[in-house]
């Protein structure tokens, strides 16, 4: 498949891109090449592949929920820089 200059023109201004001259020869090829793959990628037979979401078998990795007893006010703010009445103290940020 052979895509054209005015095309990828088009395909820019649909975009809503200003291309130079250059620009627009390179892409020309780029998307030539690009176009060609696919066009090639089409050939193969897929009909005994399943489609898959991933390369390789996923489990979930989540775990079952557990109650388990926190860790207290005194040990979640014992590395706290500054603390007041069980509370983490911030720099006040607004004004």
């Amino acid at each position: 498949m052979k895509i054209t200059k005015a095309e990828v023109g088009h395909v820019a201004r649909l975009a809503r891109l200003e291309l130079t001259e250059e620009e627009q020869e390179t892409f020309t090829g780029q998307m030539d090449a690009i176009l060609a793959y696919v066009e090639k990628l089409n050939g193969l037979d897929t009909a005994g592949i399943i489609p898959t979401a991933h390369a390789v078998p996923m489990e979930n990795a989540f775990r079952e929920d557990e109650v388990v007893p926190s860790i207290g006010v005194d040990n979640a703010l014992a590395n706290a820089p500054d603390r007041v009445e069980g509370f983490f103290r911030v720099p006040k940020v607004i004004e």
